[in-house]
């Protein structure tokens, strides 16, 4: 099944970080206390970005004893690939070199990642 993936907004994007890498279902509280890490949001904010989450289909929202658990239907690996795809695309003419041209002349790459790429890519199977 293809799941209609589109970009997110930062703050939604946040939410949905902490979701991936909390555990399986949040409550809107646990989703606060890890938010509040970065920056304080007020509980009805923290609401109205779960819904529209929810009405995008990222997550669902289950309701036990008068609260709702929120779950991730799309993965964080899925959301990744998508907007890779789409920066590919979109910004560098599907070109992979010119993206990671655009990297080097800002001298984002290090050593170390210089030396994982080329090992992916002598790994790379093209077939």
């Amino acid at each position: 099944m293809v799941k209609n993936i589109q970009r997110l907004p930062a703050s939604e994007l946040q939410i949905m970080m902490i979701l991936w890498e909390g555990h399986p279902q949040m409550t809107r509280s646990e989703i606060s206390i890890e938010l509040d890490k970065e920056r304080h949001l007020a509980p009805t904010t923290i609401n109205t970005l779960l819904l529209r989450l929810k009405n995008k289909n990222f997550i669902s929202a289950t309701l036990k004893n008068n609260t709702n658990y929120y779950t991730p239907l799309i993965s964080k690996k899925e959301y990744q690939i998508h907007e890779s795809h789409s920066v590919l695309e979109q910004v560098f003419d599907g070109s992979l070199v010119n993206f990671v041209t655009a990297l080097y002349d800002n001298h984002k790459i290090t050593a170390e990642s210089k030396a994982e790429l080329e090992a992916f890519l002598e790994n790379l199977d093209l077939d």
